[in-house]
């Protein structure tokens, strides 16, 4: 089966722009889209499947289907946007090889080449370990050409790593694209890879710049209440780590 890709509406677009979503740390991509799609309420155009996805079916209601990962239409102002959302991306084990991540990614490339799709945004999250409990999440940006980065970085987001490494289709869906002519913009917000139930607080910093970026009409009010309870809860944990830190001080002094 490989990945293939299921046309439920076959649409042609003028310069449209794709945003991703896929599970990766702190699951931060996949929270924007979500949020996006519940508020714009875009359209399902196309399915895809690929036997790189775990070997699995989803029941509901006691019905089988296949996992698939979705791409959705929204248009305001004459500009079309696609969002590729979904439960699954292939596995980063590396022990299984890297062909399926290519023939994923490149199969979506196509695919979006076709539709006229002209640039790319993918959305995800990147591990800053501990420093998360204790300072407020940046957007970290990588780009396919100098002009664009300088444009992110306008807007607020940083880039200050001299070298770094984007894995799984984040990475490879601005690299292949870029490749194919396509503009192409990585967009990390900073996490802890420990908050496997997702991070809302640095999902809501790249949703900001999406804003400013797009002029999208989003309701924040619910990200909001989810990025302070995330923080509350951050910095609850990070008094408990002084405390037990200080007792740990007092306790080698006395010895």
């Amino acid at each position: 089966m490989v990945t293939q890709i299921k046309f439920i509406k076959n649409k042609k677009f003028n310069n449209a722009v794709i945003f991703t979503g896929l599970p990766g740390i702190g699951l931060v991509g996949k929270i924007c889209v979500d949020y996006m799609l519940k508020q714009l309420k875009a359209q399902k155009i196309a399915e895809i499947t690929s036997d790189s996805f775990p070997p699995s079916v989803q029941t509901k209601k006691g019905l089988v289907d296949l996992i698939k990962d979705e791409i959705f239409h929204y248009s305001v102002n004459g500009q079309d946007y696609l969002f590729l959302s979904g439960p699954v991306q292939p596995s980063l084990d590396m022990r299984n090889g890297s062909a399926e991540h290519y023939d994923f990614s490149s199969s979506i490339i196509s695919a979006l080449k076709e539709m006229g799709v002209t640039k790319i945004c993918t959305l995800a999250g990147i591990n800053v370990g501990e420093k998360r409990m204790h300072a407020e999440p940046r957007v970290i940006v990588a780009a396919s050409d100098q002009k664009l980065l300088d444009e992110w970085k306008t807007l607020g987001a940083v880039n200050d790593r001299p070298v770094g490494l984007i894995s799984g289709a984040a990475g490879l869906l601005v690299g292949l694209g870029k490749d194919e002519g396509m503009q192409g913009v990585c967009l990390m917000g900073e996490t802890n890879a420990r908050l496997v139930y997702g991070d809302p607080g640095a999902a809501k910093k790249i949703l900001e710049l999406l804003i400013k970026k797009y002029g999208f009409e989003l309701e924040m009010k619910k990200m909001d209440e989810e990025s302070k309870e995330i923080e509350k809860t951050f910095s609850a944990l990070a008094k408990q780590l002084d405390d037990v830190s200080d007792e740990q001080d007092e306790l080698s002094y006395v010895r």
